[in-house]
């Protein structure tokens, strides 16, 4: 009896959050907005089952809590197998591209090269003609200004060639270099996924030899445990593969335009009030403020001021799930300040790591990752890397 409870209200908690479980057959022109509504109600469904989420969790085996911890695993593994498949695939690219380039200019160069060494062979042959020699074979002034303005303009050539193979070399020694950091960044990339698949492997090998132990109607639970993770998953790399093609069908970056303050910010989200300050009303400190309100959810999130991307990314704990900031990125304003957002849609983050932005700039969208009740963005400025009151800098 006490088998068929805990079935039954894990079944009816995984049916909530799966409910909208379709085939992903997304050749039929899923749109970006269906996907993220239909992520925001998976996530709304869960928030709704917590309380009996935590019931079952507590009636049902050791065994399969082991299992289901352990299929969150393997959907992280999954995640990040898919992430650095993508990143592969962009190094590879990028390396082969600069391959091109490197045998391009390595061929200018060689062509210039070849023009000085012929150059100079000339030289040796017929002697360097002085401007003495020059006026004393002129013939009247008006040939000596032609043959002086003649000498004059072959020496700025062979100048300005010497300039030109000097340039190419350095262009060919920075085209290697960063060859040669591609190379060594596919090749650290190719040992990570590696590792994670070995990881992965072993993961799956131990869930099986768990489902084994469990009953019949337990696996039919982790079965439809596992629907829901793939499910999620592959929502999410749908998400990412539509916000790359944006990317590539527009050629740029989406930028919102305002007036900044005096401190040349502009706010991370407009038009929405700060619901929360430097300190929460229990008089905790909180390190940032927080921009919520009606319809936030899914609002861009732009950069308050020009910068470098120093971080941009997921905070998702040995279990699939997000814990602290959820999903954020902190740029680098190079002018002793640092600015955080936090608290991103699941995969919303559009900017890397390294990538330069440029105020108004959109990097990732109003959600309600990690450690958040509800949707709003938390934002924080940071001097010397201490956390100080945002508000002042913004208008």
């Amino acid at each position: 009896m006490k088998g068929k409870k805990i079935h039954k209200g894990l079944c009816t908690l995984i049916i909530a959050c799966t409910v909208s479980y379709m085939p992903l057959n997304y050749a039929y022109a899923a749109t970006k907005t269906e996907l993220n509504n239909e992520m925001s109600e998976i996530e709304e469904q869960i928030k709704e089952k917590e309380n009996e989420k935590t019931q079952i969790k507590n009636e049902k085996s050791q065994t399969l809590s082991e299992v289901e911890s352990l299929i969150y695993q393997i959907s992280s593994y999954e995640r990040e197998i898919s992430n650095l498949t993508s990143e592969i695939s962009g190094l590879e690219d990028e390396i082969s591209s600069a391959q091109e380039r490197l045998v391009q200019e390595e061929e200018n160069y060689n062509k210039l090269n070849d023009q000085m060494q012929k150059r100079i062979v000339y030289i040796y042959e017929k002697g360097e003609i002085s401007f003495l020699d020059i006026l004393l074979g002129s013939s009247d002034i008006v040939d000596f200004i032609s043959n002086y303005y003649l000498a004059s303009e072959i020496a700025k050539a062979d100048s300005e060639m010497l300039d030109e193979i000097e340039r190419k070399q350095k262009e060919i020694e920075a085209e290697k270099q960063g060859l040669e950091n591609n190379k060594n960044q596919l090749e650290q990339k190719r040992t990570t996924m590696q590792q994670t698949s070995r990881a992965l492997t072993e993961t799956r090998n131990l869930k099986n030899q768990k489902v084994n132990e469990l009953s019949e109607k337990e696996q039919e639970t982790q079965a439809e445990i596992e629907a829901y993770e793939q499910h999620k998953n592959q929502i999410e790399q749908e998400l990412r593969r539509i916000a790359a093609a944006e990317a590539a069908s527009s050629g740029s970056t989406t930028v919102i335009t305002s007036t900044p303050s005096a401190s040349g910010y502009i706010r991370p989200v407009a038009g929405y009030p700060i619901t929360t300050g430097l300190y929460y009303s229990s008089g905790r400190y909180h390190g940032a403020v927080d921009f919520s309100g009606s319809g936030i959810s899914g609002q861009p999130v732009v950069a308050v001021k020009a910068g470098t991307v120093v971080t941009s990314t997921a905070a998702i704990n040995s279990s699939g799930n997000y814990y602290s900031y959820g999903e954020y990125v902190i740029i680098n304003h190079h002018d002793g300040t640092m600015t955080l957002y936090a608290h991103g849609q699941p995969g919303s983050r559009k900017v890397s790591a390294g990538q330069t932005v440029s105020q108004g700039q959109v990097i990732m969208n109003v959600g309600t990752t990690g450690n958040s009740t509800g949707p709003h963005l938390h934002f924080e400025v940071r001097v010397n890397g201490s956390r100080v009151d945002p508000r002042p800098y913004l208008p």
